[in-house]
């Protein structure tokens, strides 16, 4: 009787999980469409940003902060742990709403942005990648699910994720354990690396992308970041 209550309750929490409404929503008419963006060059500006965070909104995380990325630019943001670097990535996605101020891509007030459009113009490799417990080909795919196995090929090349791939018995089929536990830490960023490169981002954004890594494994990744941020707008979050 005691599991099957617990099993009540834990659904209907689930439920409504499943049913809650996104706080981040387009600022158009609701009757209307929102925007959808084209890929675009990936021009972004940030205009006297602040931020604080829904649980703690006394405190300002981002304060009238302003900078601009040109398309195709490749800039680094550094500071210490705090100082707000990845609070600038979470605007970016419209993971958050800035609190005052404005953030456009190619001159568009992301606001006015349907946000799953809006995120399919960003390539996210973090610190510590996602990665499933499939083959390496499907980890890379669901970067962009109709991809042919021709473009994740392409995509682990240009991540300098192909010569460790092809030297693994079962190549592309490998897979990887549940959270990539069966490869290295640089095998897996690269991996994450052709997941975003997948998919055609206008943005690249690496999180702190080589910070949990040996040095070895950091030159490793270092190149393939140099690599998959050819002519992309790049930006590297690091800390220092």
């Amino acid at each position: 009787m005691n599991g099957a209550s617990t099993a009540r309750k834990n659904a209907n929490e689930m439920n409504a999980i499943l049913v809650e409404t996104p706080n981040i929503e387009c600022y158009i008419n609701k009757h209307s469409e929102s925007m959808l963006a084209p890929r675009g060059h990936g021009a972004i500006e940030f205009k006297d940003i602040s931020f604080a965070y829904p649980s703690r909104p006394d405190i300002e995380v981002l304060k009238k902060v302003s900078f601009t990325v040109s398309a195709g630019e490749h800039v680094a943001i550094v500071g210490p742990s705090g100082s707000g670097k990845s609070t600038i990535t979470a605007l970016m996605l419209r993971f958050y709403d800035p609190t005052n101020g404005t953030i456009t891509l190619d001159d568009v007030n992301l606001k006015k942005l349907n946000p799953d459009n809006l995120r399919a113009q960003f390539g996210l490799v973090s610190q510590e990648p996602v990665l499933f417990d499939g083959t390496i080909s499907d980890n890379i795919r669901y970067g962009h699910l109709n991809a042919t196995q021709t473009e994740i090929n392409e995509a682990a090349r240009k991540a300098e994720a192909w010569q460790f791939i092809c030297a693994l018995p079962e190549g592309m089929k490998t897979r990887v354990g549940d959270r990539g536990l069966q490869l290295s830490g640089g095998q897996k960023q690269r991996v994450a690396i052709a997941r975003a490169v997948i998919r055609d981002p206008s943005v690249m954004i690496f999180d702190e992308a080589t910070s949990a890594l040996d040095t070895k494994h950091e030159v490793e990744v270092q190149r393939a970041i140099d690599a998959a941020s050819q002519g992309v707008t790049t930006i590297t979050i690091a800390h220092r």
